[in-house]
């Protein structure tokens, strides 16, 4: 009693899924059982008096066929010297009749007046209708008010003997019967019907409410499991195998789970990564001004010497807190944090590359541009700066003496692309894979030595990816490396 409370009160709210399966069985059970108790006893009805008035009309047939054979209606009329039998005799057959059929029968003449009423309520008045007019005209008619619980027949009464052997009507015989043993067995069947209707519906709510917990099971099961790992007690979702639906649930859901974790792993690192590299420069300026107290002799040249490596420590620091605070800008995808407008990247390039020229002097590297033709694109210009300035900067960095590095662009209708290759100390095939992680150094010692943080190529993907390009690198050890950026002309925006 409980459960089918519980389940009641679902099925007012309409909010739960077993609720829904609950009600949807319930109607599906319930409808047609009331349509087939509906037509069940109306059919029956239809046939009841399909047959009643069958039979009726038979008998009123032969009572008619008896009037014509002894000139009743004649004798009727005053022509008593045409009657053949006696009036008793069928006043007794016509009262019978209606006493067996409950009803009451009119003998009407051919000016349409009443011979004879079993009732004897209307003889001697005149009945004029449809009914009777088409019975005149040899057609017999019925007709059934349900309401007021009654047949009407109408019976000629034809003489086939007349000359020409047509049949001349002589009368019209109006009967009314009682419907009450057809109501009566309605009735019955009615109550029967409803009472076997209340049975199955019992049966089939009992049925809706195990069909609605097997149904839904399978997701109280998954729910259950989802809520044992949203608790900590499982690391992954054990799948649910019990229907196709709920075991592609589980695989998504770990899919999910897994992406998760391995983003937390992620952010795990980078905090790490974060402490480590802003610790180092803060641990080197501790230990030189350290020095410096120690040392109360020192000389003037010791302390601008000492000095100078906390200044650089604190540039080094400096440049790793904007490159984060980059990344942190870029980690936001939505369309507000970019924004393109029509750039000349020739253009831009060539700024780019006039204000590195400077530090390629000081390791004698030969920096060249070549474009094929002018490049208009919507970019945003302050990252696509960021981009071509830290690819371009680590060829010089990481470049032998006497190097040189090569950046060209080139376009076709739809992106235009910027490659920028050097002959430098190249990239290990093992961190290949890796030289877009964030603070991922291919020889830590040496990116210290010239000042890299290890975000650079970190924000190269991340502009390519908020313009819906690809950057591709290829590179040997000892001979130098290759990236290839393609991007968009248009900028298109991501749909929400």
């Amino acid at each position: 009693m409980t459960e089918f409370l519980s389940n009641l009160k679902s099925v007012i709210r309409l909010r739960s899924l077993r609720a829904r399966i609950f009600l949807i069985i319930l109607v599906l059970g319930i409808v047609p059982c009331i349509l087939v108790r509906v037509t069940i006893v109306s059919d029956y009805e239809s046939r009841a008096v399909e047959t009643r008035v069958s039979a009726v009309q038979n008998q009123l047939t032969i009572t008619a066929n008896h009037l014509v054979a002894n000139k009743y209606i004649s004798a009727l009329t005053g022509r008593a010297d045409d009657y053949t039998g006696s009036l008793d005799v069928m006043d007794a057959e016509i009262e019978m009749l209606s006493n067996v059929y409950e009803g009451r029968i009119m003998i009407i003449g051919g000016n349409f007046k009443v011979l004879k009423d079993t009732y004897g309520i209307s003889e001697g008045k005149t009945i004029i209708s449809e009914e009777v007019i088409k019975c005149f005209q040899g057609v017999s008619t019925s007709y059934y008010d349900k309401n007021l619980g009654y047949i009407e027949l109408t019976t000629p009464i034809a003489d086939t003997t007349a000359e020409g052997g047509s049949g001349v009507i002589r009368g019209v015989m109006l009967t009314s019967i009682s419907d009450d043993s057809i109501i009566s067995m309605a009735d019955v069947l009615g109550n029967n019907a409803f009472i076997l209707e209340i049975t199955i519906i019992i049966l089939v709510a009992a049925l809706a409410v195990i069909l609605s917990r097997f149904l839904v099971s399978p997701i109280t099961t998954l729910t259950g499991r989802i809520n044992a790992v949203k608790a900590g007690y499982n690391n992954l979702l054990e799948p649910v195998n019990d229907c196709t639906e709920t075991e592609h649930i589980s695989e998504s859901f770990n899919k999910l789970l897994t992406r998760i974790n391995a983003l937390d792993e992620s952010r795990g690192e980078f905090v790490a990564n974060v402490s480590h590299e802003l610790k180092t420069p803060m641990a080197s300026m501790k230990v030189l001004s350290d020095s410096l107290l120690a040392s109360p002799d020192a000389s003037v040249e010791d302390y601008r010497e000492f000095m100078e490596d906390i200044t650089s420590q604190i540039d080094r620091e400096n440049r790793i807190i904007t490159d984060l605070l980059a990344l942190v800008k870029m980690d936001d995808t939505s369309s507000q944090n970019l924004k393109p407008v029509p750039t000349d990247i020739n253009e831009l390039t060539e700024l780019v590359l006039k204000r590195l020229r400077s530090i390629a002097r000081k390791q004698n590297v030969d920096v060249t541009f070549e474009t094929k033709r002018k490049i208009i694109a919507e970019v945003d210009e302050v990252k696509i700066t960021s981009l071509i300035t830290n690819l371009v900067e680590n060829a010089i960095k990481y470049n032998h003496e006497n190097g040189w590095v090569r950046v060209s662009l080139d376009a076709d209708h739809q992106d235009f692309k910027l490659t920028v290759e050097d002959s430098g100390l190249g990239i290990p095939e093992e961190s290949l894979a890796h030289v877009y992680e964030r603070f991922y150094r291919v020889d830590k010692s040496h990116s210290r030595e010239i000042g890299g943080t290890g975000l650079g190529l970190a924000i190269c993907r991340k502009v390519v990816l908020m313009h819906h390009g690809t950057i591709d690198l290829t590179s040997k050890e000892g001979e130098g490396t290759r990236f290839v950026v393609t991007i968009p002309l248009s900028y298109i925006a991501d749909a929400k």
